[in-house]
């Protein structure tokens, strides 16, 4: 394996892009699916975004989500094709092209020509590909592009065309009118799904207006309410609900008589109406805010106005009134007459809605079945594509509807038939492309007869699996169970064309379910299916010449059409691949954000069910929105977010994948993004990552350094683990694919990230940090390379289970790592996922677990009583009913806890009485839910368990309280500590966390003072490295000297503690006097006051000792021989000289000094390559 540099100084930016170009080398990404292809196939559907804007956090998100399931999916046996997909056609697309071409009216694209408007729509579908490609591909994301689709392909049309061919054999397709929220702006109807996108606050009109009724002996008059004045010259009816008591009244100040609904009377202004005052309530809003007389002091309306009659709305049925406009005179003989329906309510107006049939859904179905107009007829609209009324509307020709609102009211005040005007402000729909108020328009359209499959729709859901399920079980269910007709019809011109040819007098249809067919009965050879291709083919009448020619209809599909027949369309089924989609179908996986459940999903579901009465996916993550830190939308305007390039090439893709994935914006809630966030997972999770990666490979060095035989990985099934903590990791590795496994087959991403820091913490604080002298060697070659195997296995398979995760970063540790694998894979993501290997350690688990519980609650008490853990105390005390465990803390994990607490013996304890009071409290958490109203009893009966019957409890696993059995999870049972009799809280001390008890002497012991010096001198020993700047296999050479006066005190504490020192430093701790001068010092330093001593540490580098004694005799006694042989070895390079000993077996021939006999040299006899070895050999007497 290759060295690697401090986590300080790794890039991971930098880093990820060395492995794009890696990828891009081995062609990664066709490898891996040529190397899958015989697999079962997994199948994703990808929704194709608009290429007409970059990129954004939404779509790195849903991106991300996709990878990380498609990754997982293939390491676990499949074949997963992804190919990028691209929506090329509808609104968004002639939306830019008007703008930069300033067309505001439809008849100004049929001047320019409907061949230059597409293609013009055509030259910026693909705009910021390039940007995509690079962007997705820099996040990390699989996917192709060079074998990409777009709904603009002639072959995905032509399925588009099957797909619809399909719908109108099975009789779900119809024409007709159909009331639908219209976009002036973009001059075209929108599904109701869209309408819904972008409601505003506004302030609208709000007018009450008469209609005098014929015939009536008091000369009143109907009073109707609308927030929409333009539509009042369209009027036909007027429509009362039958149930609702209506009241006529007569006005004390005015003597007008009104009729309107009783429960609205109040709504009436009280007083002589005057412009722009308003004191009714606000219509057609839930909340609205009424601009008017608020301070003024108004009569009670009931003092305004007498009641003349009463009458039910029933009887008010076929009344007629005099029209408030003369436009549709030729209607009277069945319109301007009072219809009845129940959608009229009275918590708003006058209880009287007025019906324009043309702008409203209930108005047109009212007036048609009450005979005002006929369903096949062709009824007026008095309202061009525009938004511009008709010259039928003489007064108001050429006028925008919402413009022409001020004057229409005037025009109602001229007539005398105004009685209240103001203003109320409510929420109003506006389109989601052009930003222009939305009016409600009848228009002709063709519709998919979606509420015939409402049933099987709702059926088909329940056959789904989402993430989070509550979107499926409210959300999207709710939306199903309301779902109306789908109007998939278009008067536009850039999509695909309804493959729809009709005669001229609309008796012969003809439904195009391929470019096959439409040629061969047109005789037309067809290259493109756009409009400027196809709408001036003709197909003859089979009824003969004499009935002409058939024409294409000129309506457009609703791009929402193309991209739910996406699962056909992008591998051009049936005309290919059919094997594949019906072995695969319904597909496996799709992913997008919560919007599509009234989008994509919606269309996805309607289609399939439609065409074959199955769901079109069964596993669905979906997202929720990515807003800016302040909460709000992220705006390029506002520049209130960091651009995703910035954010990746700070801290890398990898670390803004795990963000996004464990945030709750993968549960459908909203995400504040924050920059800080994408470095606390550098910080949290990368970093101690990368430490524990890099302390293997240091380790892994060391031996080749130390002339040891290169490191190479045993194993696992042949791996040897005796040491506790090797089972431990080892079972806490199988625990992570296991969980991970789990909770990837569930879909389930966001619960990754939590678990990962846990084992990684495990990994670092845990596995490396108590095993660092088995890492470096420390106590023998044997348990190093076992525990190395053991940390290599466990980097290795903790790569493998998150590579899906974070692709570069696990590439990155695998490329240094198959180094020393023979047979690997060239790069991780050919690997397998990591399969559950083995029976797990449970136990062990839960007994290293509670091991860190101890450590933290001893760190604990001594912050709380202010002893450094450098101060050692002579006991502890471990309190649990757990045999197993207590043997596991007394045993194999004993000298673990007393180091890293600095004690000197443990005490297991099992009798629960002996230090500790027992309590139980029930789990609110756990038992609130499942007992509801029996809480309260039981809670109070579980706090009134005695302390024997918390025993009995603990021992059987169950108790059962007031009719319901409680488990060991239902009741909490706390350990309050119970100090012995005659003990203060300075000299015995505990703490828990309700399931382990420790209890620490704190007394005083001047035994343990020695040990309390020596780990002061290690400590800043240690520091002195850090400062210096040292790694961990740095070898150096540490020197002490006293300060002191008497120096006989610190030399007593070096004597006894001489092996804990060395056991803690790597090597013995040398003094000062014996410090050869020819040393390199690398850093030294002074300390006073530690422990009441005073003393100098000196880092050197390894300096050479000379046995001159033993030397002399090589040359007969000549010193100057044996000087010159000294200066040789000086000057040669020191790791150089240690490998050459190593290969000589401990002995070199020196022939190379001139002037000077050869001689041969033995390692340990004449020469010793540090101090240390010198003092050390001395010592043994060797």
């Amino acid at each position: 394996m290759e060295d690697v540099c401090e986590g300080k100084d790794y890039s991971f930016s930098s880093e990820e892009e060395k492995i794009i170009s890696f990828w891009s080398q081995i062609d990664a990404f066709k490898t891996q699916l040529k190397r899958t292809e015989n697999c079962p196939e997994y199948i994703f559907y990808d929704g194709p975004p608009f290429a007409t804007g970059l990129p954004h956090y939404g779509h790195i998100l849903a991106g991300t989500i996709k990878d990380i399931v498609t990754r997982y999916q293939t390491m676990t046996g499949h074949h997963v094709t992804r190919r990028f997909g691209w929506d090329c056609h509808g609104l968004p697309v002639e939306n830019e092209i008007d703008k930069a071409l300033g067309i505001k009216r439809r008849d100004e694209v049929l001047k320019m020509g409907i061949d230059k408007y597409n293609e013009e729509c055509r030259s910026i579908v693909t705009r910021y590909v390039e940007e995509w490609e690079t962007i997705v591909t820099r996040t990390g994301r699989w996917i192709d592009f060079k074998n990409d689709y777009k709904t603009m392909d002639l072959k995905f049309m032509e399925s588009v065309w099957w797909v619809f061919a399909q719908l109108y054999e099975k009789g779900l397709v119809y024409r007709g009118f159909k009331v639908m929220p219209y976009s002036t702006g973009c001059k075209t109807p929108l599904s109701n799904f869209e309408a819904g996108d972008n409601y505003k606050l506004v302030s609208d009109p709000e007018i009450m207006v008469t209609f005098p009724i014929v015939g009536d002996p008091d000369k009143a008059a109907f009073v109707a309410w609308t927030t929409t004045p333009w539509t009042l010259p369209s009027n036909l009816a007027l429509c009362v609900n039958a149930n609702f008591t209506y009241v006529k009244v007569r006005n004390k100040h005015s003597g007008k008589i009104y009729v309107l609904a009783e429960s609205r009377l109040s709504g009436l202004p009280t007083e002589k109406p005057r412009s722009n005052v308003t004191s009714g309530p606000s219509g057609d809003s839930k909340k609205s805010k009424t601009k008017g007389s608020s301070g003024e002091k108004t009569e009670n309306p009931a003092d305004s106005f007498e009641i003349l009659e009463k009458f039910s709305g029933a009887s008010l049925v076929g009344k007629n009134y005099e029209p408030l406009f003369e436009y549709f005179r030729e209607f009277s003989d069945v319109a301007f007459k009072v219809v009845a329906d129940n959608y009229v309510t009275d918590d708003s107006g006058t209880g009287i809605v007025h019906c324009a049939p043309a702008f409203g859904e209930d108005d047109y179905r009212v007036c048609i079945e009450n005979q005002i107009i006929s369903k096949g007829e062709n009824l007026i609209v008095a309202i061009d594509d525009d938004g511009l009324f008709t010259g039928k509307i003489t007064d108001f020709s050429g006028r925008y509807v919402k413009d022409a609102d001020k004057d229409i009211i005037e025009a109602v005040k001229a007539k005398g038939r105004l009685v209240k005007s103001g203003t109320c402000t409510h929420s109003y729909p506006f389109c989601y492309r052009s930003d222009t108020p939305l009016i409600y328009r009848a228009v002709p359209s063709w519709f998919v007869r979606v509420e015939q499959l409402k049933e099987q729709l709702l059926e088909n859901n329940k056959q789904t699996y989402w993430v989070p399920d509550y979107v499926k079980d409210k959300r999207f269910h709710n939306w199903l169970e309301n779902a109306r007709d789908w109007a998939i019809s278009r008067s536009r011109f850039w999509g695909t064309p309804l493959p729809i040819w009709i005669s001229e007098d609309g008796e012969e249809v003809l439904v195009m379910d391929s470019v096959e067919k439409l040629q061969r009965l047109s005789g037309k050879e067809v290259f493109d299916l756009h409009r400027h291709h196809i709408d001036h083919i003709e197909i003859p009448s089979s009824r003969g010449p004499q009935f002409g020619m058939l024409r294409r209809v000129e309506d457009v599909f609703d791009c929402w059409f193309e991209s739910g027949s996406m699962p056909y369309a992008y591998i051009h089924y049936p005309f290919e691949n059919a094997e594949l989609f019906e072995k695969n179908f319904p597909g496996h996986f799709v992913a997008e954000g919560l919007d599509q459940t009234r989008g994509w999903f919606y269309t996805l579901m309607v289609l399939s069910t439609a065409l074959f009465g199955k769901p079109a996916f069964r596993n669905l993550i979906c997202n929720g929105l990515v807003l800016a830190e302040d909460g709000k939308k992220m705006s390029k305007r506002l520049k209130n977010y960091p651009s995703p390039v910035e954010v990746i090439n700070d801290y890398g893709a990898d670390a803004l994948r795990l963000y996004l994935i464990s945030s709750p914006v993968v549960r459908a809630e909203t995400l504040r993004f924050k920059k800080d966030g994408v470095f606390a997972v550098v910080k949290d999770v990368f970093l101690p990552w990368y430490n524990a990666y890099r302390f293997l490979v240091q380790n892994a060095k060391r031996l080749e350094i130390e002339g040891c035989a290169p490191f190479a990985p045993t194993d696992l099934a042949t791996l040897k683990l005796s040491n506790v903590l090797d089972q431990w990791i080892q079972s806490a590795t199988g625990s992570l694919v296991h969980f991970v496994r789990q909770e990837m087959d569930g879909y389930r991403l966001y619960t990754v990230v939590p678990y990962l820091l846990k084992f990684l913490d495990n990994l670092t604080n845990v596995y490396v940090r108590f095993n660092r002298k088995r890492l470096k060697g420390r106590t023998g070659e044997e348990d190093c390379r076992t525990a190395l195997s053991t940390l290599y296995n466990v980097l290795l398979t903790s790569c493998k289970v998150m590579a899906p995760f974070t692709p570069f970063f696990t590439e990155v540790l695998y490329q240094n790592l198959r180094k020393v694998c023979d047979g690997s894979e060239e790069s991780i993501h050919y690997c397998s996922f990591p399969q559950e290997e083995g029976k797990r350690g449970e136990r062990i688990e839960e007994s290293v677990a509670r091991m860190m519980t101890i450590i933290d609650l001893g760190r604990n008490i001594r912050e709380r009583h202010n002893k450094p853990l450098k101060t050692p105390l002579r006991e502890m005390v471990v309190v649990h009913p757990d045999s197993d465990f207590l043997e596991d803390i007394a045993g194999k994990l004993r000298e673990y806890v007393l180091e890293e607490l600095n004690v000197r013996a443990l005490v297991a304890c099992n009798d629960a009485l002996k230090y500790a009071s027992l309590r139980a409290e029930p789990d609110y958490s756990v038992l609130g839910k499942r007992l509801g109203k029996s809480m309260g009893v039981v809670a109070k009966e579980v706090k009134a368990m005695s302390q024997e019957d918390i025993l009995a409890f603990e021992k059987a696993g169950e108790v059962t309280i007031a009719g319901h059995c409680l488990k060991l999870t239902d009741i909490k049972v706390v350990r309050d500590f119970k100090r012995p009799d005659g003990m203060t809280d300075k000299e015995i001390d505990a703490a828990g966390d309700g399931d382990v008890l420790l209890v620490l002497d704190l007394h005083a012991d001047e035994s343990l003072f020695e040990a309390g010096v020596a780990r002061e001198v290690v400590n800043r020993i240690q520091k002195l490295r850090k400062k210096a700047g040292l790694e961990p296999t740095d070898l150096v050479e540490v020197y002490f000297e006293s300060l002191d006066e008497d120096k006989s005190a610190i030399q007593q504490v070096l004597n006894t503690q001489e092996n804990y020192i060395k056991d803690a430093i790597g090597s013995p701790l040398l003094s000062h006097s014996v410090m050869p001068p020819h040393v390199v010092v690398i850093d030294e330093e002074s300390f006073h006051g530690i422990s009441k001593f005073n003393f100098k540490i000196s880092l050197a580098r390894p300096a050479l000792l000379f046995n001159s004694e033993a030397i002399l005799p090589l040359y007969a006694g000549n010193t100057q021989f044996a000087r010159g042989l000294q200066t040789y070895f000086l000057s040669r390079d020191h790791s150089a000289l240690k490998s050459e000993f190593q290969h000589g077996h401990g002995k070199i021939k020196v022939d190379r000094i001139e002037n000077q006999p050869p001689v041969e040299l033995t390692l340990g006899k004449h020469v010793f390559l540090t101090v240390g070895d010198y003092f050390s050999t001395e010592r043994s007497g060797c």
